[in-house]
This record gives structure tokens, C-alpha cells and sequence, in this order.
């Protein structure tokens, strides 16, 4: 063979190998997001499972919470049954914000904290919502870093050609952002 045919192969099979290497690296990111995201699920679940011995435990001492507790209920069985990721994101970051606000009227109540029952479940609410947040902060960085493949060159070009998506963060709203006034859970 020729100096040029060698050459030419040679260039064919450095082009051949990056574009594997490239389309590996997009799936081991694709697949870093889905196991990020059943991390996320599984937090959740916890959380979907504390909830009725929180509402039972609560529901005894504060009668007149019942609309906030049927809410966290409705809210969690609503989470439970979604398949879309932007909903269950939705559905549950309202259901942080009513725990949020459970936990406010628990504090607010001397012979509710006094519990046993009720304060281990408030520890370990206070536990799962932080490892919550843990998990989301991961997926997101987990979704920028297979974004961010996808779209940059020359990552991109192979992307497109295998038709790579882009994966939604998890997101809170605005009004979630915001420090909640106490003085004001209490007035309504």
C-alpha cells in the first residue's frame, strides 16, 4: 500500500473511533441522568411513605389543619400516579411547600412537640427533604453536564445524527424560592 491509503486509513479509523467514543460518552451521560432520576424517585417514595404516619400522627392533635393535611394527601397520590417528569416536579414541590408549612404548625403547638411520635417523624421529614434536595441538586448537575454534550460541537453533530434529547431540570417557582412568612400561616 501507499503512504497516501495508509494515511487515509489511518484518518478513517481515528474519525470512525472518536465518533464511537463520543456516542459512548452521550449514553453514559443519558444513562447518569435516569439512574440520577430514579435516586430522585426513591427519595420521593420515602417521602410518600411517611406521609400517612405524619397525617395520622398530626391528624390527632390538629383538627382544624385538615384541609393542609388532605392536601398533602391528595398531592401525594397525585405524585404517585403521574408518568410526566415535569408534572411529578410540579405536584412535588407543592408538596414540600404544605410539609413546610406542617411542620410550621407543629412548631407552633407545645404538646405536639412534646410527642415522641410526632417529633421522630418531623426529624426524619426534616432528613428526607434535605436528601430530597440532595438528589435534585445531582440530577440537575446531571442533566447540565448531558445537556451541555449534546449541544456542544462536535458532540452535537453525533447527537443529532442519533437523535439525543434534552432532558428537563428540576425546577422550584418562584414563590417556592421565597422565605415563607410564618405570622402569615398562622392568619389564615
Amino acid at each position: 500500500m501507499n503512504t497516501v491509503a495508509l494515511v487515509f486509513l489511518g484518518l478513517l479509523a481515528f474519525v470512525i473511533l472518536s465518533i464511537i467514543s463520543i456516542y459512548n460518552s452521550l449514553i453514559a451521560k443519558r444513562n447518569q441522568v435516569k439512574n440520577i432520576r430514579a435516586g430522585v424517585d426513591t427519595q420521593l417514595k420515602k417521602r410518600y411513605d411517611l406521609i400517612p404516619n405524619l397525617v395520622a400522627a398530626v391528624k390527632e392533635y390538629l383538627t382544624h389543619e385538615k384541609e393542609t393535611l388532605t392536601k398533602v394527601t391528595e398531592l401525594r397520590n397525585r405524585a404517585i400516579a403521574t408518568t410526566s417528569d415535569v408534572e411529578s416536579f410540579e405536584l412535588n414541590s407543592q408538596l414540600s411547600k404544605l410539609l413546610g408549612n406542617i411542620q410550621v404548625s407543629i412548631e407552633a403547638y407545645p404538646e405536639l412537640k412534646a410527642n415522641e411520635n410526632i417529633m421522630h417523624l418531623q426529624t426524619t421529614l426534616n432528613e428526607l427533604e434535605e436528601q430530597i434536595s440532595a438528589a435534585r441538586r445531582a440530577y440537575n448537575s446531571s442533566v447540565m453536564i448531558y445537556n451541555n454534550a449534546i449541544e456542544m460541537f462536535p458532540s452535537s453533530i453525533i447527537a443529532n445524527i442519533f437523535n439525543f434529547q434534552k432532558d428537563k431540570f428540576f425546577e422550584t417557582k418562584g414563590d417556592e424560592k421565597e422565605t415563607p412568612n410564618v405570622g402569615n400561616l398562622f392568619n389564615n
